[in-house]
């Protein structure tokens, strides 16, 4: 009988189930080891080095005395030790054990392969403080970085995570849950042992003692191969949230079918079942096998009919892991081994050699390292002694009733070339996804599966995969450049900060301050016949209301508030037609004067200032009984302007009715039509008095500049329709003083010998 030992970590049972189910099948099958028994021995580690030299020294000496070759009263011969999961645990062994050329097991992971195909290049890495992680932080420091991969934090966890400073080792979690949390790198690659898995864990409890808010979902954890899903009984009712989305590698494995039927045979109260299985029985179904345990707390009494299946895969997992499958083969590769060893085909001799495999690899001992298992998968060891296998890439899913799903979603084969080596899952769909920005519509005459994706209209965003629609923003708010995400608008108005509203004020500040000058020169030359000559008062009243009409113009630059909007286009209107009424009072006398001057004429009497009064008055009177009807039952108001602009909120003043505006430009152009048709009346006057042909020429850029105005105003939006207003203002102010006024000044400053009496009353 030969005896074969298995170092485990004492909690992981399904290890201890495949390793019996092993040898138990080849135990079972006579065409493998023919005559010979394999039988098993398992030592606890208890995650320390110093337990597993004193495990690995029982093997070579018995009675408690570790004298290596001193083996009395034992019949079984220790022919090969499979070390367990722990990678800072197993090389212990070979320190001992190589002596005896017995093998050992290693693994790789394709974890840099992941990270490029998903161009994962800023990452976080925790790995434990022992020689295997300084290996890999050392290894994958220069590989990563070739490849373009940086770090954002790398940390050790405490090296004794089972000591009795229980305070120490929780204050150093603290410290690592605050890097882990507080950095902006996304992916965290965890290169730990399975026990880490019970510690980290407790992470979303952390939060309750540090005031760092659990971003758990914004961190995507990736585990090498030696880490697996472990539990231990008091953390049956914890969430898995932990590993919920983590990316993890397992051993490439095959289904075993035969592993379940097994596992619902198993029974605690068997005489053939080991203390191991009691002890489990009791901790994953919270029972006890003794009486005299049973405790207040309800601890029902074991019955061995409880089923394995009926646990929670987070306690325990009913098909066969990748590290169990990796016990399992390396059971059958100790009895192919042992079959090659003892075959017909070598001598005593040969066997002698053959032992050398253990250390050397030979070619001429190939069929020692290649072998069919019970599930038709070919395993074989390489040149290193390495299991030639691959791992499998598997994405974590979590439940709330403690249960987990495993999918793979990917494969590293290293025997496949280097462009073939990282392999994922291949897809069967219609057509690709339909990205956020996009929405889905149906094909016609396809299947319900396949759609077109069609961009958002205006104004709409999908922000999820496969919107089979897309939702409108907010009014204050408008879609992205890929229409995914709502932005908010930006408020805006006339203001004096931008460079459209100071080029505006200062346009109109130098003709307000050019009119104050021509009103002086009028004054001061108010005794000369030129200013005399078409009433006085009207041509004062007229500079008076062009300045005022420069200065309304500040009432439309800046944020509309309520006295602006209320005095906004009331103002303007009246003061226009102050002005336009003044500019007809004075073309009317014009006219009149030379009419008078015709024998028998009885209009003489109307000529003279209590005419112009009149007009001015009357056509003042009329305009502002217009506005204040219009303040009356529909004032404007200060509004905002949600829809003309497509990303900004334009703050406005509403005209209340637009009736009433209309109404108000409709009788300045009625007075500015009146006026026209006067001054073009009186065109063919006397040369010398031509004042009627500027008063015709300011009034047709005057009629020029409004009938332009309103198609203008009407077809601009926002902001912009303010400054067609100040800008139609500006040039019909700007039009009437130069036109009417540049002149006169010209004669008065340059050419004062034509400011003669004699001169203005000249007829040709």
């Amino acid at each position: 009988k030969m005896t074969l030992v298995f170092i485990l970590e004492f909690y992981n049972y399904q290890h201890t189930l495949a390793l019996i189910f092993a040898a138990k099948e080849i135990n079972e099958n006579p065409q493998l080891l023919s005559n010979m028994t394999l039988g098993i021995r398992i030592t606890n580690s208890n995650f320390m080095a110093k337990w597993t030299y004193f495990a690995s020294l029982e093997l070579l000496s018995t009675q408690g005395k570790f004298i290596p070759n001193y083996k009395c009263d034992v019949q079984e011969k220790t022919i090969s030790v499979i070390a367990g999961p722990n990678a800072n645990i197993s090389p212990f062994m070979p320190n001992i054990l190589n002596i005896y050329k017995m093998p050992q097991k290693l693994q790789t992971n394709g974890i840099l392969q992941l990270l490029l195909h998903l161009k994962w290049s800023y990452i976080g890495l925790i790995s434990q403080c022992d020689e295997s992680g300084q290996r890999f932080v050392q290894h994958a420091l220069t590989l990563f970085a070739q490849k373009g991969i940086c770090f954002d934090f790398m940390q050790e966890l405490p090296k004794e995570t089972f000591s009795n400073d229980i305070d120490t080792v929780f204050k150093d979690f603290i410290d690592l849950y605050k890097v882990v949390m507080n950095s902006t790198a996304n992916v965290v690659i965890l290169y730990c042992e399975n026990q880490v898995i019970a510690i980290f864990r407790l992470f979303p409890y952390l939060s309750e003692f540090e005031d760092i808010p659990v971003r758990r979902k914004d961190k995507v954890w990736i585990m090498p191969g030696q880490m697996e899903f472990t539990s231990v009984p008091f953390q049956k009712i914890r969430p898995l949230d932990f590993i919920h989305g983590a990316i993890s590698f397992a051993v490439s494995s095959k289904e075993v079918t035969e592993f379940k039927p097994f596992l619902q045979m198993r029974s605690p109260t068997s005489e053939e079942e080991d203390h191991i299985t009691r002890l489990f029985w009791e901790q994953a179904f919270e029972c006890s096998f003794f009486k005299d345990k049973l405790d207040e707390n309800g601890r029902a009494l074991c019955t061995g009919e409880e089923k394995l299946e009926t646990l929670p895969n987070s306690i325990f997992e009913t098909t066969m892991t990748g590290q169990s499958y990796s016990i399992y083969n390396a059971i059958y590769a100790v009895a192919h081994a042992l079959k090659a060893i003892f075959s017909s085909k070598y001598n005593h001799r040969k066997l002698h050699k053959s032992l050398h495999w253990f250390m050397f690899y030979d070619s001429s001992m190939e069929e020692l390292f290649l072998f069919n298992n019970s599930v038709g998968e070919k395993v074989f060891f390489n040149e290193k002694g390495e299991l030639g296998t691959g791992f499998d890439i598997i994405n974590w899913i979590t439940f709330p009733n403690q249960t987990f799903l495993k999918i793979k979603i990917g494969k590293i084969d290293p025997l496949a070339s280097s462009e073939e080596s990282f392999m994922a899952l291949p897809l069967s769909v219609c057509n690709k996804k339909c990205y956020p920005g996009y929405l889905k519509k149906k094909i016609d005459e396809k299947p319900f599966c396949c759609y077109d994706c069609l961009p958002c209209a205006e104004g709409k965003i999908s922000n999820r995969l496969d919107a089979s629609d897309c939702s409108q923003c907010p009014e204050e708010q408008y879609p992205n450049q890929f229409h995914n995400l709502c932005i908010e608008k930006q408020i805006t108005f006339l203001s004096y900060k931008e460079p459209l509203g100071i080029t505006l004020t200062a346009v109109a500040v130098f003709f307000f301050v050019t009119s104050a000058l021509v009103l002086r020169i009028f004054i001061k030359q108010w005794e000369t016949p030129i200013v005399k000559a078409n009433n006085r008062n009207l041509t004062y009243i007229l500079l008076i209301a062009l300045q005022l009409s420069f200065l309304c113009t500040f009432l439309f630059i800046g944020q509309p508030d309520q006295v602006k909007c209320l005095m906004r286009q009331t103002t303007f209107g009246i003061i226009f037609s102050v002005a336009i009424s003044c500019i007809l009072g004075k073309t009317t006398i014009v006219v009149l004067a030379f009419t008078a001057t015709k024998p028998g004429s009885q209009i003489k009497k109307w000529v003279g200032k209590r005419l112009a009064n009149v007009i001015v008055l009357s056509c003042s009177i009329i305009q502002f009984s217009i506005c204040a009807v219009w303040l009356s039952i529909s004032p404007p108001f200060p509004d905002s302007d949600m829809h003309s602009m497509a990303e900004e909120i334009v703050l406005e003043c509403n005209e209340g009715s637009a009736i009433m505006f209309y109404t108000v430009l409709g009788f300045m152009g009625f007075l500015t039509g009146i006026s026209f048709t006067v001054a073009f009346l009186a065109r063919k006057l006397p040369d010398s008095f031509n004042e009627a042909k500027f008063i015709t020429f300011s009034m047709l850029v005057f009629c020029s500049v409004w009938v332009t105005f309103v198609p203008t105003y009407l077809s601009t939006k926002g902001k912009y329709m303010v400054v067609v207003e100040i800008f139609s203002i500006l040039a019909s102010a700007m039009g009437l003083l130069a036109c009417i006024f540049f002149p006169k000044c010209y004669i008065i400053l340059l050419r004062p010998d034509l400011n003669r009496k004699d001169k203005i009353i000249k007829k040709t």
